[in-house]
């Protein structure tokens, strides 16, 4: 919401002003001079990412805009979960365990948990991990580089669309410079032209160089800034389960791990102690009914 907010705001300011200042905004309409710039810009991308990063770009946008990233509940609810899962790994034998890990979609433990189950990676994670404990040969401090192994390359994967949307919004303004000159080429074909058909033809050329550092600095580098933050955000929560898992290995009781758990949440969106107190309540009374 927030970036169709900004997005309004710089396009009622950018415009307004113009014509504040006695501009016209039919001057401004130039199609021909978008679809070089757009048009250089999307070829380019399509040219420098493979199909799946190109794919991921209409995702990554989409989830920009909507802002798709945990709330507070979702946070809670995870923990909950972990809870319950570690709380069962303490008190039940490996081979009760491997029926809920090996097959989560069915487990009663996960299936009390929507808005974890509804990211299937997420619970492939959690279960990868599981497993790895209940087996019991590795030790706490392999299980961890392993996972931040894990979660750095997760990162790397999804900020590959962020990446490559930057590239292209810092080459905007360089195509809004070749716009600009093919503007000028075709005004300077028209020198016999009286001074009013010359200047609109040069002030056509010039809106090529505007639209390039409008797309650039505008809308593309903001897209691509707000899809980072995005994307962090949902990799975040993978911190949450490493945190957990590792203080419950290292001997932490499953109220404790996930303790640890909740620290690994940014500050101003991290549920308080009671939250999580009485979200364990909550999960361990489910569990029991």
């Amino acid at each position: 919401m927030t970036f169709i907010i900004g997005l309004v705001i710089v396009t009622v300011c950018l415009l307004g002003s113009f014509v504040a200042m006695g501009g016209h905004l039919d001057v401004l309409w130039q199609p021909f001079e978008y679809v070089i710039i757009l048009g250089c810009a999307i070829g380019t991308f399509i040219v420098a990412n493979p199909l799946k990063v190109i794919k991921d770009s209409f995702k990554g946008t989409l989830e920009a805009i909507k802002e798709s990233v945990p709330k507070p509940a979702e946070y809670l609810e995870l923990l909950a979960l972990l809870f319950v899962l570690l709380r069962e790994m303490k008190s039940k034998t490996k081979s009760e365990m491997e029926a809920h890990i090996d097959n989560p979609m069915e487990s009663d433990i996960f299936k009390s948990y929507p808005s974890v189950t509804k990211n299937p990676e997420l619970v492939a994670f959690i279960c990868d991990y599981a497993r790895l404990v209940l087996i019991g040969s590795a030790r706490p401090h392999e299980i961890e580089s392993l996972m931040e192994e894990e979660i750095a390359t997760m990162m790397r994967d999804k900020l590959k669309v962020y990446m490559s949307i930057t590239a292209m919004s810092e080459a905007l303004p360089a195509l809004g410079i070749v716009a600009a000159v093919l503007g000028v080429i075709k005004a300077m074909g028209a020198l016999d032209q009286p001074p009013e058909v010359l200047g609109r033809l040069i002030g056509a050329a010039l809106v090529g160089t505007f639209a390039g550092i409008l797309f650039s600095y505008g809308l593309f580098g903001p897209l691509a800034a707000k899809i980072k933050t995005v994307r962090e955000k949902k990799v975040r929560i993978y911190f949450i389960v490493k945190q957990s898992m590792i203080a419950f290995m290292n001997g932490s009781m499953p109220q404790v791990a996930v303790e640890h758990g909740r620290k690994a949440v940014s500050a101003y969106e991290r549920p308080s102690v009671a939250d999580l107190e009485q979200a364990t309540i909550d999960a361990a009374a489910k569990k029991a009914a």
